[in-house]
């Protein structure tokens, strides 16, 4: 066969396949954790085939077909039992082509925490729970505290801005020098990720560069950014892990933000000398952006939590709504992401440790650092 009749019957063969036929599946993300009923959502094309297509259909395991539907899109809840699954979505068309996409998913148990590779936490500062839900200064807030997750009964463990934050990512105090620049080698949240394989971004408002050490800068104060005061961070290759805030809009553009992120708005805008108005402000521009990162869409396993430190000094020291004095106050910690209860008010008493255990089990941590490994995750936010 000559040159010319090869490349006559290539070009035959070639033409005759269904070119860019294909299934696209919008939810769940591939390698997703998430509870029963679980949401799919898919569409079919079949450019080469001019009658359409006939059907589409899910497998939840080998030639067990799940769900089957008519024409070209689904758009179906499945219960389905916790464990590991490779799931096919397959159309078929009106002649007699097929095409399909398999994704893998994890279907968690409703006693556990949904798994996540993408973990946001924003802390604002000393403001109690009253002067925030409720607040005409605050209405972003409050409208996401009516439409996530409410924590109403969240209680800061003591005041004193450092060692508060420190129950977020440590599990305890660490150290009550708010102008510490020592590098304590404690177990937190950053040993463990690292041990996982997991990456870690902090992005500080007003921080000048990246791996900046000193107390302060502008609006930036160092005792409001926790992660970078541990021997694990201190090294080298891990302190340019702490970075401008201006670096997470080119991570997002670049789909290279990180599987946990911590954000600290600068003092005007965190609530601490500026006004409730201004962090208001400062939320209602920031988390629509975090909200449209695909994570946070309809089958995605984006988790974030919005916290306090502590609330508002001096008149607010409740460790419970039984005990008065002693403690941090109580704050309105919001937690979003698509595995949360949609206008759900918890009315279980948690702390830090609460959260930061919530934060071990997504990411799917063995253990977890101080008061946090006895901790109980917030589960009834799942």
């Amino acid at each position: 066969m000559n040159a010319a009749r090869i490349c006559a019957v290539v070009y035959l063969c070639v033409c005759a396949l269904p070119m860019f036929a294909g299934v696209t599946v919008s939810s769940p993300g591939t390698g997703i954790s998430m509870k029963s009923p679980v949401h799919f959502v898919a569409s079919g094309s079949s450019p080469a085939c001019s009658k359409g297509v006939a059907a589409i259909g899910i497998y939840t395991v080998p030639y067990k077909l799940a769900y089957v539907v008519k024409g070209s899109k689904l758009d179906t809840k499945l219960t389905m039992k916790p464990g590991h699954y490779n799931v096919v979505v397959q159309h078929w068309d009106k002649c007699g082509w097929t095409s399909k996409q398999a994704i893998t998913i994890h279907v968690a148990s409703t006693t556990a925490i949904p798994r996540s590779r993408h973990v946001w936490i924003i802390t604002e500062e000393n403001h109690s729970y009253e002067k925030v839900i409720g607040s005409s200064s605050m209405p972003y807030y409050n409208s996401l505290a009516s439409k996530y997750g409410l924590a109403t009964q969240y209680y800061a463990d003591r005041h004193s801005s450092l060692p508060a934050l420190m129950r977020l990512v440590a599990g305890k105090d660490v150290t009550t020098n708010n102008s510490t620049t020592s590098c304590f080698n404690v177990d937190n949240v950053v040993r463990h990720l690292l041990f996982n394989g997991l990456t870690w971004k902090s992005y500080q408002e007003d921080l000048p560069y990246a791996g900046f050490t000193g107390r302060s800068w502008a609006n930036y104060v160092r005792r409001h950014n926790p992660l970078i005061d541990f021997t694990d961070v201190c090294a080298a290759g891990q302190k340019l892990n702490s970075v401008p805030y201006a670096h997470l809009a080119t991570d997002m553009a670049n789909n290279s933000t990180p599987n946990y992120i911590y954000i600290t708005p600068n003092l005007q805008h965190d609530g601490h000398d500026g006004t409730r108005s201004q962090a208001d402000a400062w939320l209602s521009k920031q988390v629509p952006k975090i909200l449209a990162q695909p994570e946070f869409q309809s089958g995605g396993d984006g988790l974030l939590f919005i916290a306090w430190d502590e609330g508002t000094l001096h008149t607010d020291d409740r460790c419970s709504s039984s005990v008065s004095t002693g403690c941090g106050g109580r704050v309105a910690t919001l937690v979003i992401g698509p595995n949360v209860k949609r206008n759900f008010k918890s009315q279980t008493l948690y702390h830090h440790e609460n959260l930061l255990r919530t934060v071990c089990d997504t990411l799917g941590f063995s253990s977890c650092p101080g008061a946090a490994a006895t901790a109980k995750p917030m589960l009834d936010f799942f």
